[in-house]
């Protein structure tokens, strides 16, 4: 749920650039992380995947699919005034709407086509895919080869400019759905897109765009919060650091495998530095030196930054990079739970101070998550209360929803890395 106003008086005056007719290497100068990617263990090496509801609750794999597939079938085939939030239109296309906000969104896009491919639920996949590729992709212009991030139901962009983090779940995706069902033709040559969409996340700068910066900062090799010239892009995200999905990166793309690797190793360190010492919590925006960025709501752990939980604890699950993961995981569970395992609001400031007296069940689901990098004792209860938490529906079922999904997919052991390498 992206709470931002991305500048539209800015939007009005863009005017029209190239895009680049090659991607050449990067050339900004490395960290000292591992310029090739290292021996890993956790999932990605052993190729399995906890599932959490039957090694801590007891659940059978016929009750824990059952729950799948109640929330498939309830957020995307459910009654469409309070339980649905995916829409197909015509016969090929399909669109994830922000009830809330009404519209559609390449964060949505995004999570609805990973949702998905981890289901083996190609039509809705390709539905999904097509639609963004119709409304959403910039063709030409100055933002050419990214996604608008919002658009009306009918496919009017709202803002030309892309959301950071909706690019890189659009390459995630696409690379799963290359590996689990193989590639076709056109936009559904799911490797050939997902690579596009790299390159243009670190390239776009050569596009002579005088609006339009690349997604990553080349110089911190960090995720920006808006890759538009100006305050937007020099500062970052925590939600949007994602170092697992970067691991894969620099084994899996055609080119800038060292960036990549040297990216997740600089989010593991951001992680450290912008997670509050005491509670673990972490801001919705940060400078890239990990302390909070600006001095509005968004300085504090707000809803976007729910979704700092489930990233560290995925990278731990996956690859156990970094064991500072299963501290600090433990840490932000600790506070959570000091404040009613089923009661904690949804909103804090760094050090603690509750902002909220609501309960989401977002931000319960990425609670669950972490458990997959916390002690038994403190993730436990998590897992329970995501077990017994009901599928949202209603006017804020979107944003609840699809990190339901997403947690349940990783705590079930069912959000699986899929390669063809």
């Amino acid at each position: 749920m992206k709470q931002v106003v991305f500048i539209l008086s800015l939007i009005s005056t863009l005017i029209a650039g190239c895009a680049p007719s090659s991607t050449p290497a990067l050339t900004a100068p490395t960290v000292s992380a591992a310029a090739t990617p290292q021996p890993l263990m956790g999932a990605f090496a052993r190729n399995e995947y906890r599932n959490l509801f039957a090694e801590y609750l007891g659940k059978s794999d016929a009750e824990v699919q059952a729950k799948m597939d109640a929330a498939w079938d309830q957020l995307f085939y459910g009654n469409d005034d309070s339980e649905r939030v995916y829409y197909p239109v015509g016969e090929d296309m399909a669109y994830i709407e922000d009830i809330g906000n009404g519209d559609v969104r390449s964060e949505g896009m995004s999570y609805g086509m990973m949702i998905s491919v981890q289901l083996d639920k190609k039509v809705e996949f390709d539905r999904l895919w097509k639609w963004a590729k119709t409304y959403m992709y910039q063709s030409e212009g100055p933002f050419q080869g990214y996604f608008a991030w919002h658009c009306t139901r009918e496919g009017k962009q709202l803002d030309a400019n892309p959301a950071s983090d909706g690019e890189e779940w659009f390459a995630m995706a696409l690379l799963f759905a290359s590996a689990r069902w193989g590639d076709g033709e056109g936009i559904f040559d799911y490797r050939a897109q997902a690579q596009e969409i790299l390159d243009v996340m670190l390239h776009n700068e050569d596009s002579g765009s005088d609006v339009a910066t690349n997604i990553f900062d080349l110089e911190t090799k960090q995720v920006v919060f808006v890759p538009m010239i100006g305050h937007v892009s020099s500062f970052t995200d925590p939600s949007y650091h994602l170092p697992a999905y970067y691991e894969l990166w620099a084994r899996w793309a055609e080119r800038d495998k060292e960036f990549w690797a040297d990216a997740a190793q600089v989010s593991r360190e951001f992680f450290n530095k912008a997670a509050h010492p005491e509670t673990g919590l972490m801001p919705d925006y940060a400078n890239f030196d990990g302390t909070p960025y600006g001095t509005d709501d968004h300085k504090d752990f707000r809803f976007d930054a729910w979704r700092t939980l489930s990233n560290v604890a995925v990278d731990y699950s996956w690859f156990a990079a970094d064991p500072w993961q299963v501290e600090q995981s433990n840490r932000v569970l600790r506070f959570l739970a000091s404040h009613g395992i089923n009661s904690y609001p949804n909103q804090f400031t760094l050090d603690g101070t509750p902002l909220s007296s609501d309960h989401s069940t977002g931000l319960a689901a990425m609670a669950a998550v972490a458990a997959l990098a916390a002690d038994r004792e403190i993730g436990e209860p998590f897992v329970q209360a995501l077990w017994d938490t009901q599928i949202p529906s209603g006017k804020w079922r979107y944003y609840d929803g699809m990190l339901y999904m997403l947690g349940m997919l990783h705590v079930s052991g069912n959000f699986k890395i899929y390669t063809s390498q």
